[in-house]
């Protein structure tokens, strides 16, 4: 099935391509990953979930990343969280359900933050996270730098590394590790005010399901599930993957719904 063209909004000056969906609260709004678009296959798979269901979906492309407009070396994690606010703000009426893949986890759970904060808490009912990635740049990057690295960090302000997704690498600049300091999460507990259900797969080779343990001890017991998946890898894109993904939604759905 051929996606239907985006709608467009004007973020800082950007434009950033958006799908919205109409249907039933809770809705459901999918946050992608790092270098990911808004086409991949578990936005796809829950777009038609939620169209079976009657909800509302909407999903976006950060600048830099599918049909947005900008350049993906000028993200950050403070820019495109807050092009994820405004087309939140924008598409969505009652509560909803976020859920976030990878980095979209980290805007995610950064998104129910900023919204609680601005007195808005009551929009975000739930948080599903898939293989979930807050503060990559300091738990996961900035660690493992090598030398060669941290060179080029301080000589050209970014960074090359191979990707097994995609024939182009993955840039790391300077400016996204500097503001991913300033959108720290995992510093101390984490008020959602909302259940979280967390998917990681165990043999994940670019999020250790460490990192999603320690995510979990933070956040409170009685509110949050953590599921393993024995062999799933970090795109958790599997038709098994698929419809435990889609079922922790429903899930939560009907639990806050």
């Amino acid at each position: 099935m051929t996606a239907s063209a985006p709608d467009f909004i004007e973020v800082d000056n950007t434009r950033i391509a958006v799908r919205h969906q109409d249907g039933a609260a809770p809705g459901v709004v999918w946050l992608g990953g790092y270098k990911s678009d808004m086409l991949g296959t578990k936005a796809e798979t829950l777009a038609g979930w939620a169209t079976d269901k009657g909800l509302g979906f909407l999903r976006h492309d950060y600048s830099g990343h599918g049909e947005s407009a900008g350049r993906f070396a000028d993200g950050t994690i403070s820019k495109w969280l807050n092009e994820s606010l405004a087309v939140f703000r924008q598409f969505t009426r009652g509560p909803q359900i976020l859920v976030g893949s990878s980095m979209g986890a980290w805007i995610a759970l950064r998104m129910n933050a900023e919204l609680n904060k601005a007195g808005e808490g009551d929009c975000v009912a739930g948080l599903v996270l898939l293989a979930p990635a807050p503060d990559f740049t300091a738990e996961l990057v900035e660690p493992d730098l090598t030398d060669a690295q941290r060179k080029d960090l301080v000589e050209k302000g970014y960074f090359e590394e191979p990707s097994e997704y995609s024939p182009e690498p993955y840039i790391y600049t300077r400016a996204l590790i500097e503001d991913g300091r300033q959108n720290l999460v995992m510093t101390g507990p984490i008020h959602t005010h909302c259940p979280v259900h967390i998917i990681q797969g165990l043999v994940d080779p670019d999020v250790p399901h460490s990192h999603a343990l320690k995510l979990m001890s933070l956040l409170p017991a009685d509110d949050a599930t953590l599921s393993l998946v024995p062999d799933g890898d970090h795109r958790l894109s599997r038709p098994q993957d698929l419809e435990l993904m889609t079922r922790a939604v429903g899930e939560m759905i009907a639990r806050v719904g």
